[in-house]
């Protein structure tokens, strides 16, 4: 079973995310998150295998928080760190080095069809 955190500051975005997801019977939708402070907090207490994770959230943004849960050691005690997903409506070209560095596994448009993100999804969590 794949186990997957999303964090997004939008409701009705995680509920669609949620949705998607949770339609598949290989993935688990184990946590929400309405900003990047709380997907660490969560992914220090739940074992996640994805993170799908928007890049801009108030509080902590995308790339903060990726950076955090990939390098904290709170986190790599549960195992290995989550693949990170970023998932934006901007242009990727300029945050593309940015995610690289913070250890983000891939980054897709919020447009992105259903089945090109689960098979992502799939991915992530076959490559730790």
């Amino acid at each position: 079973m794949i186990t997957v955190l999303i964090a997004d500051d939008q409701p009705l975005q995680r509920a669609g995310l949620r949705m998607v997801l949770g339609s598949q019977p290989d993935i688990e939708v184990v946590g929400e998150a309405g900003d990047g402070a709380q997907a660490l907090a969560q992914v220090r207490r739940t074992r996640t295998d994805v993170v799908l994770m928007d890049l801009r959230m108030p509080r902590v943004n995308g790339l903060v928080a990726s950076q955090r849960i990939t390098g904290d050691a709170r986190v790599l005690e549960l195992g290995p760190a989550p693949r990170i997903i970023l998932i934006t409506a901007l242009e990727l070209d300029e945050h593309v080095p940015s995610a690289a560095d913070a250890g983000v596994y891939a980054m897709v448009y919020k447009d992105v069809e259903p089945e090109v993100l689960l098979s992502l999804v799939r991915a992530a969590a076959a490559n730790p």
